[in-house]
């Protein structure tokens, strides 16, 4: 197993040289066969554990899990979580709040532990449950795909090997394992399939898991290719927002010319739009895609909030998807001399002394030079605020800032993520739509400082 695990990982490239991999290690004998695996191989790995507050054991097994991570030298990561409590709260089954709590956990304990790669340890059995369990379900091609080998930072080595592999690997290198009562628990919608359904299939057709992981495959495949026809098009059809700006708001809403979009067949328009939801961090279910498409199909306006609420599809002169969840307001220190990024906005401000020698700048520009002596106070930036007024280079009078923002035609989501610089009086400038005339540079200035805005 070790020498084609080891011939598998040179072929894909599914860890990178030097990486540092977290590993998700419950225990089970699938996780202590990918953490010993990993470990052999050479891989940099760190074993993360969590403890899910649901069975008495858990205790001895987490200080189990921890002693063969010691014998193995690897360092060991573990957290707590009240799955039950977090299931009774969010309405989940024990099996999806359990899914929840680990794979929080694993993200939070991959960055605190410098791992780029979070590695589980699904296996091809794994695979073929979920095929099953999705259609049982009702789903799509993209369900029947089922477990992905990589997927963002997470990646899942032992999706080739069969369960029955893990424990043999275990139970000849004298490995400690526990098994986990769940798995036979028919209580949980996975046993039942494993050790009814699967069976039965396996009764009609002795290769059932060799013939699923083919169709999964194909499914697959397809399911890349539609995708890929879908983002084409999505790309060719994409109405640029905010102009210079769009860096503010690209991560939280798109619009799309509906005519070109409309044109698309019914399957491709239905699965970009799907793309479209899910970047944005939602979903849409079966008859929410249907509506959207009867209202381009019938030449109709009208919007659907997606599934968890955050995040709406409106369909009028063009398609347009947008978080609903507001921008909360911010208010920061700008350093000067130096670099202030937003990683959350994905922007930066760069503060410098310039020379006499810069150039002028507009008035819209996302560069400013601007006189020291005129500041008053600490620079520092801040959301926008109603009542906010500037008076913006070459003009006698203040404006309100609102105003000035609507002109610049930003939506309201890049007008909420936009940095408003100020000084102790107020604002002095927002990037690429104006700044004050009392810090303009002049033939006066003996000092100068010059501030770049830009996308991070």
């Amino acid at each position: 197993m070790l020498n084609r695990l080891r011939n598998e990982l040179a072929q894909s490239g599914l860890i990178p040289p030097g990486a540092t991999v977290l590993v998700g290690y419950s225990g089970g004998a699938d996780s202590t066969c990918l953490l010993h695996t990993l470990h052999s191989l050479g891989i940099n790995v760190v074993a993360a554990h969590l403890h899910h507050g649901q069975r008495v054991e858990a205790d001895e097994e987490l200080s189990r899990c921890r002693d063969f991570a010691d014998q193995l030298g690897v360092p060991f990561a573990s957290g707590r979580a009240d799955v039950p409590k977090l299931s009774k709260d969010m309405g989940w089954t024990l099996e999806e709040a359990g899914r929840h709590a680990r794979y929080a956990f694993f993200e939070q304990s991959a960055r605190q532990t410098g791992c780029s790669h979070i590695a589980t340890g699904h296996t091809q059995n794994d695979h073929i449950e979920t095929v099953l369990l999705h259609l049982a379900r009702g789903t799509g091609i993209t369900g029947l795909a089922g477990i992905s080998v990589e997927r963002g930072n997470i990646i899942r080595p032992l999706l080739s090997f069969a369960r029955a592999e893990t424990h043999l690997y275990c139970t000849a290198n004298d490995l400690w394992f526990h098994d986990d009562p769940a798995n036979v628990d028919p209580s949980f919608s996975r046993a039942r399939v494993r050790h009814r359904i699967v069976p039965e299939f396996q009764a009609i057709n002795p290769q059932f898991v060799s013939a699923i992981s083919r169709f999964a495959k194909i499914a697959c495949e397809e399911d890349r290719f539609l995708n890929g026809a879908a983002t084409a098009t999505l790309a060719q059809a994409e109405i640029p927002l905010n102009g210079e700006h769009r860096f503010l708001s690209r991560e939280v809403e798109a619009a799309f010319d509906l005519q070109q979009l409309g044109r698309l067949p019914s399957v491709l328009f239905k699965r970009a739009v799907r793309l479209v939801v899910d970047a944005l961090g939602a979903s849409l279910n079966y008859d929410q895609t249907e509506e959207v498409a009867n209202f381009v199909t019938n030449n109709a306006h009208g919007s659907i909030t997606c599934e968890g609420g955050e995040v709406v599809v409106e369909v009028g002169t063009s398609l347009v998807v947008r978080q609903l969840r507001p921008t909360q307001p911010f208010r920061f220190l700008l350093t000067v001399p130096g670099e202030t990024e937003s990683e959350e906005f994905g922007w930066k401000f760069t503060a410098y002394d310039s020379p006499e020698s810069e150039a002028p700048t507009s008035r819209a520009s996302f560069e400013i030079d601007l006189d020291r002596d005129q500041v008053k106070g600490q620079l520092f930036f801040r959301s926008v605020e109603p009542g906010d007024k500037i008076q913006p280079v070459g003009f006698s009078g203040h404006r309100k800032l609102s105003d000035l923002l609507s002109e610049a035609k930003l939506t309201a989501a890049a007008r909420q993520r936009l940095p408003i610089v100020c000084d102790l009086l107020g604002p002095i400038w927002a990037p690429g739509v104006c700044y004050d005339e009392r810090i303009r540079k002049s033939e006066r200035t003996t000092r100068s400082l010059r501030i770049k805005f830009e996308s991070a």
